[in-house]
């Protein structure tokens, strides 16, 4: 599409299959909103009208995809499917080892089962809230490194998803070297805005790891993403194709661990991939306790094909073109209702700066949580936060709130038309003439890691 001639961006599909949506009324939201502890993780789908909490799990597949899943070896061990999954995987990573999981989290679990713990330190851009978990779990701990730009919403740079690399040689000369396991490049940066990380830096991490000696590892949930950005951003990949461009990208890791429900455009799936058979033996021992044997690691056979044609379809830059704009239409209208975003917009949703847009409530009130919850009252808009409520913490019982207070308005991947965005932005620009009148939140029952997935809260004038 890049030769496209016309000023309106088409989707690049047709529609074969539909589902309904769901209408309510005010009250029935309310009650909803009240019943779920005012945390919309807790709402019934059918209750919600335009579902954006996550683009995990939520694509549309192809109808290639269907028919791939007939394909299905359901076979326990050996499974022909399998070995068309590590195909397009090895293809696409040139890894040496494949390890199938449920979805990215059975990934970040498995690796710091042995290589966490006590007294280590993993390095990133940023983790994103299972893989800092997973990582806590395990004893170690996790720290973010992110460009000094990345704080900056209002900055227009086109890369705000690199690591500081000053600030990552600091940080292994301050923890040593033997005591960081790996260091992670979350490609997009999901956490601060779905921003993506350059080619240099992800070649000039690979150089600093290297003289550390210290693995370097992609979190590739949105490589696809990552590399149609770097296609349009970074001048010197203009005219390379996206596969070629993520090839290289996998090229600097010595590993990666996948959420396939991403960019893989299925509703289930993912996989670890390594280099280090050691790592992989380990992986493959922890695999079976949990997951399921190497070969179908806890999917069934159709999964693994479904994945495996996602893979390729992902990489299509018709299909990417469209992607990147639809997320930028969303950033455009919302920025012309006077709804404060991070920009540039990134790859997979827009991220509204809930502290500049309701600078009246204060973090331990919750602003992001209160704007997610209002969007689900006024629309039916189901969002996230990515927040205080999130990532905020109490250290010697003093409530230390996040950096940032965002809303992500993630969006599902071949799912939704633009009269859907429309309304989104529609309903925005109501918010916003009202947003003074949004009141805060308390926290009700909260909990030690990933608190907002199941915590409840309460309006503060609830007793």
């Amino acid at each position: 599409m890049t030769s496209w001639p016309w000023e309106t961006i088409i989707e690049p599909f047709k529609i074969k299959s539909v589902e309904p949506l769901g209408f309510t009324t005010r009250e029935e939201r309310e009650d909803a909103l009240r019943a779920a502890g005012f945390n919309v993780f807790h709402v019934r789908a059918d209750k919600v009208l335009i579902d954006l909490l996550t683009d995990s799990g939520t694509s549309a597949m192809s109808a290639e995809q269907w028919a791939a899943i007939m394909r299905g070896d359901e076979s326990y061990a050996g499974a022909r499917s399998f070995y068309v999954f590590e195909k397009a995987v090895k293809d696409l990573t040139g890894m040496r080892e494949v390890i199938p999981v449920h979805q990215g989290r059975a990934a970040e679990r498995i690796l710091f089962s042995f290589l966490g713990g006590a007294g280590k330190t993993v390095l990133a851009n940023a983790h994103f809230d299972t893989t800092r978990a997973n990582i806590e779990v395990s004893g170690a701990q996790a720290v973010d490194l992110p460009v000094p730009e990345a704080w900056d919403f209002e900055n227009p740079s086109p890369f705000k998803g690199d690591i500081d690399l000053r600030r990552l040689e600091s940080a292994i000369q301050e923890y040593g070297a033997k005591n960081i396991p790996l260091v992670i490049l979350t490609v997009t940066n999901n956490s601060l805005g779905g921003q993506p990380v350059s080619m240099r830096n992800i070649r000039d991490t690979a150089k600093i790891c290297l003289q550390y000696r210290i693995p370097l590892f992609l979190d590739c949930a949105r490589f696809a993403e990552n590399a149609y950005l770097i296609k349009n951003r970074e001048a010197v990949y203009a005219k390379k194709p996206v596969r070629e461009i993520a090839q290289e990208m996998f090229s600097y890791a010595q590993g990666c661990m996948m959420s396939a429900k991403k960019d893989a455009l299925v509703n289930i799936g993912g996989f670890l991939a390594l280099n280090d058979l050691d790592w992989a033996k380990q992986a493959r021992q922890e695999l079976i306790l949990g997951e399921g044997f190497p070969t179908y690691g806890g999917l069934a056979g159709r999964d693994l094909e479904a994945m495996a044609r996602g893979l390729e379809e992902v990489l299509d830059e018709e299909y990417l073109h469209y992607r990147i704009r639809s997320v930028e239409y969303l950033g455009d209208g919302l920025m012309e209702a006077g709804v404060p975003i991070i920009r540039p917009t990134g790859g997979h949703g827009v991220y509204v700066d809930a502290k500049r847009f309701l600078s009246h409530i204060p973090p331990e009130q919750y602003p992001g949580q209160a704007l997610v919850c209002e969007l689900y009252l006024a629309g039916g808009i189901r969002a996230v936060e990515i927040g205080s409520l999130m990532f905020g913490r109490r250290v010697n019982g003093r409530f230390e709130p996040a950096k940032m207070e965002l809303v992500r308005l993630a969006m599902p991947r071949r799912v939704y038309t633009q009269s859907h965005i429309d309304f989104v932005i529609e309903v925005f620009r109501d918010l916003a003439q009202r947003k003074d009148s949004i009141r805060g939140l308390r926290l009700v029952e909260g909990f030690e890691h990933l608190n907002h997935f199941m915590a409840k809260l309460a309006p503060l004038s609830t007793a």
